[in-house]
């Protein structure tokens, strides 16, 4: 099934896949990207926390719902969608704020959150259990990513940030991005960075090591 991954990454790193669990937290735009492109990289489980409902407006940006999932929670819409090979997907129903004390045995966690407070708890958790976490937003025709191991969230996010529009092709590219971080921090290619994507004109990539 992995073949082609195989001949990129090895069968030594596909191994160390199957031995590897991550958290998504946050079920929609980000999330749906996220989920989607790791689902059948190979991994042992993927937990899928979210709290929200499908809307209508949802449906243009999160790749995975349709009109007939309106009403449905996000989270087991996409879990459903995203179990065509052999990885373990759990759903936490609710919001992560509730379940900072998840008892949950992980190797990364993923933002796929549009909300800086909640950030800064995905901080303060993958602190506690001394794991990297992926940083990721998505904001008009801009986003950013990064992946954050010791520094602190809070130097960064100093307050919160109004949710702004969004094109569907740009929480694609930021989800991929964050996506491709992930693996790579799961192989051992970990290094504190953070890219800023801009796609307003032409596309600008600024990279910022910590």
């Amino acid at each position: 099934m992995y073949r082609r991954q195989i001949e990129l990454i090895g069968e030594k790193n596909q191994k160390i896949f199957s031995e590897k669990s991550v958290l998504i937290v946050g079920a929609g735009g980000l999330g749906n990207i996220i989920a989607t492109t790791i689902s059948c990289t190979g991994l042992k489980k993927i937990y899928l926390i979210d709290y929200d409902e499908i809307e209508i407006h949802n449906i243009h940006r999160q790749f995975q719902f349709t009109r007939d999932d309106i009403g449905r929670k996000k989270a087991d819409v996409l879990a459903e969608k995203i179990n065509r090979c052999a990885t373990d997907i759990e759903v936490i129903d609710g919001y992560f704020d509730e379940n900072l004390s998840l008892d949950v045995n992980v190797d990364l966690v993923f933002d796929a959150t549009d909300n800086f407070d909640v950030r800064k708890k995905i901080d303060k958790f993958a602190k506690k259990n001394n794991i990297p976490w992926i940083y990721a937003s998505v904001e008009e025709w801009h986003g950013q990513v990064g992946v954050f191991k010791t520094t602190s969230f809070d130097i960064f996010a100093t307050k919160t940030h109004e949710i702004k529009a969004q094109i569907p092709p740009m929480v694609n590219l930021i989800g991929s991005i964050s996506s491709m971080l992930g693996l790579k921090c799961l192989i051992g290619d970990c290094n504190e960075i953070l890219y800023y994507v801009n796609f307003k004109e032409d596309l600008e990539v600024k990279k910022f090591r910590f």
